[in-house]
């Protein structure tokens, strides 16, 4: 009977190991391996062999270090097994002496965060913006394909072959993951700073059950909060950790006592972090000074706009239908359309928003959100029974649990 306890105990540390420090050992070892692939190949091998020599000895004293070193020695063990193992035997030999080398090397360096270094690393220029975003997403931070697919209003099975043929291209190409100097800052923070950003949306709108996970949100917001110190005076970092705090700020009003989502309307701005929000709009006021505003800046400015009114009923819907015409002019994303055609139907009318959602359609077919609007402009607007489809719809497409019971609710109260 006393093995159970120690099993649940082991596994509980290395799911906790996996979780907290995944990322410190993965960067390390790409450092040591110069092929993410392989690296996390044997990262993934020696938790594996965690899991059988730490239940039948015990943790040991240093668990970090010991999963590094047999990291290496199954790097090695795949390197000898590769087919063009001559070509490999000077990394074998590097890996060789690397063994009685410390774990984790403490080497200065301008990033420092161990997280952070690896996301600049993914993100190689030498790969398209989306292919190497949802690469870091998945191997970096661990969200699932299906999570990734969503992010980018992609097919599932669309995602899992591109990342297939990512992996492949990078292993045949020999794309090397290095951590790039400051020199080699920009042309990545591009990319960054959208892993950053999806990282904390999908904490926000999390498709796990309870729909905000406050450690996803606080993991992006530390991220953001580093790249302002690495690149002070950016105006898309400065926008970007804007719009995360201004939306985190009104985390405890956003679910109800029943559990369910609770919108801008009915919620209680009481509850709202007021030390968080003067953060926020600090820092977008500053960025906009700069005269170079982006995707993040104009998004920051909207929730601006939202957290600045005293009611729902002051919100200056026209300023935030503006804001989201300038961001549906400079992106290629139906989504910032939809958001306008929201704004505008508490300005022109819910009749006039419905004419508008058609154009955007098929190009939003498998959104969620989508069906969720065109059911409010459909009972705003007194069609009852499409508006009951669509929200079957919209039901249909959650993947939240709290979401599901917002749109539930929403039915049974127009029904």
């Amino acid at each position: 009977m006393s093995e159970v306890p120690a099993a649940v105990s082991v596994a509980e540390a290395i799911d906790r190991i996996a979780r907290q420090d995944g990322g410190r050992l993965l960067s390390s070892l790409v450092g040591s391996l110069r092929d993410f692939q392989l690296a996390e190949d044997s990262l993934q091998d020696a938790l594996e062999s965690a899991v059988v020599h730490w239940s039948r000895h015990g943790l040991p004293a240093a668990p970090n270090a010991w999963l590094m070193q047999v990291a290496r020695r199954k790097a090695i063990d795949r390197l000898r097994r590769s087919a063009n193992f001559r070509a490999k035997s000077a990394e074998i030999a590097h890996l060789a002496e690397l063994e009685n080398a410390s774990p984790i090397a403490a080497e200065p360096d301008p990033i420092g965060d161990e997280r952070l270094k690896l996301i600049f690393a993914c993100c190689h220029p030498a790969i398209d913006r989306k292919t190497c975003v949802a690469l870091t997403l998945r191997s970096v931070c661990g969200l699932r394909t299906e999570e990734i697919a969503d992010a980018f209003l992609d097919r599932h099975d669309a995602m899992a072959q591109r990342l297939v043929r990512a992996r492949d291209k990078i292993a045949k190409a020999g794309i090397a993951y290095e951590v790039p100097g400051p020199e080699g800052w920009a042309a990545r923070l591009e990319s960054v700073l959208a892993v950053v950003y999806l990282i904390f949306n999908e904490g926000y709108a999390s498709g796990s059950g309870s729909h905000i996970r406050a450690d996803l949100c606080d993991e992006a917001i530390r991220l953001g909060r580093l790249l302002t110190a690495l690149r002070p005076d950016e105006p898309e970092i400065e926008g970007l950790l804007s719009l995360m705090l201004l939306h985190h700020a009104r985390r405890a009003a956003r679910i109800g006592d029943g559990g369910g989502i609770l919108t801008l309307e009915k919620q209680d701005r009481s509850l709202w972090d007021r030390a968080v929000i003067d953060e926020g709009m600090a820092l977008i006021e500053r960025a906009l000074k700069r005269g170079c505003p982006g995707p993040y800046q104009l998004q920051a400015a909207v929730i601006a706009v939202h957290v600045e009114a005293r009611s729902f009923a002051d919100t200056d819907w026209r300023q935030i239908a503006l804001l989201y015409g300038e961001l549906a002019r400079t992106a290629d994303n139906p989504v910032y359309e939809l958001n306008r055609i929201v704004a505008l139907s508490y300005v022109e009318g819910a009749g006039a928003a419905l004419g508008r959602l058609k154009l955007i359609a098929m190009a939003l077919v498998q959104y969620q959100p989508f069906y969720a609007v065109q059911a409010d402009l459909l009972a705003r607007d007194g069609q009852i029974d499409q508006a009951r489809l669509a929200y079957a719809r919209a039901i249909e497409l959650s993947q939240s649990d709290a979401e599901k019971l917002f749109l539930k609710q929403r039915l049974s109260e127009i029904a």
